[in-house]
């Protein structure tokens, strides 16, 4: 086994990216956007969302970065409300998105553990969205550690949330894994002295994740593999 234990990103690692993050952007951009002309498109030019083909953009600084930030992009184009009350509506709001799992996760899940992994998950989101969402899938019970951007340890890329996994669960970061849809996780992964897997299921290409990743899997259904030695 390459591993004792693997921290997973959530959304476009356990949850496709697209499928659940893209439809509930269009959503939540009309629900503050309230009908005043204008607002929609300048709130989707700041989240980097294409209103015509209803995805985030490449680069957009919403995809990777933290509830805290996203609220902050949207904050010049919503003067009535303050960061915090843009912050806590993307909270609520997330919470209750539709998820789209990548794979039936708790049969997976199960399977990591079989294997004697410790499970993680540690995601720019708030604790709140991931524990509301883990809940959601039924697989909270599966990780041994999750944490949000809000949790006291920090959000990605610094590698301090992946390290306080570590500790928490008696581990050599060496001997971790962390999986991951976008540069922000493998980054992280790599300051910690982590291998690093790179998975196709969020915006980013191969090509954006090879540099970063020991491995640059189609989705975590393929992680059992690679963790027993297969290549990647």
């Amino acid at each position: 086994m390459r591993a004792d234990g693997v921290l997973f990103d959530k959304d476009g690692t356990l949850f496709d990216f697209s499928a659940t993050w893209d439809v509930w952007a269009a959503g939540t951009l009309r629900d503050l956007a309230a009908g005043v002309p204008g607002r929609l498109r300048a709130l989707a030019d700041a989240a980097g969302y294409d209103l015509e083909s209803a995805r985030f953009r490449p680069q957009s600084r919403v995809i990777a970065g933290t509830n805290r930030e996203a609220a902050e992009c949207l904050a010049p184009e919503l003067p009535h409300l303050s960061i915090a009350q843009i912050e806590d509506h993307l909270m609520r709001s997330s919470a209750e998105a539709q998820l789209t799992p990548v794979v039936a996760l708790a049969p997976l899940l199960d399977a990591l553990r079989g294997l004697g992994l410790r499970l993680g998950v540690m995601t720019n989101d708030t604790e709140f969205g991931a524990r509301a969402h883990l809940g959601a899938a039924a697989v909270a019970d599966r990780f041994d550690f999750i944490a949000g951007f809000d949790s006291g340890f920090g959000g990605k890329p610094s590698p301090a949330p992946l390290l306080a996994f570590a500790r928490a669960q008696a581990l050599d970061p060496a001997r971790v894994v962390m999986v991951g849809d976008s540069r922000h996780d493998l980054t992280a992964g790599r300051a910690a002295g982590m291998q690093c897997v790179g998975v196709l299921t969020g915006p980013a290409t191969a090509q954006d994740l090879a540099p970063l990743a020991d491995a640059v899997l189609p989705d975590i259904g393929h992680l059992p593999d690679w963790l027993r030695g297969a290549d990647g």
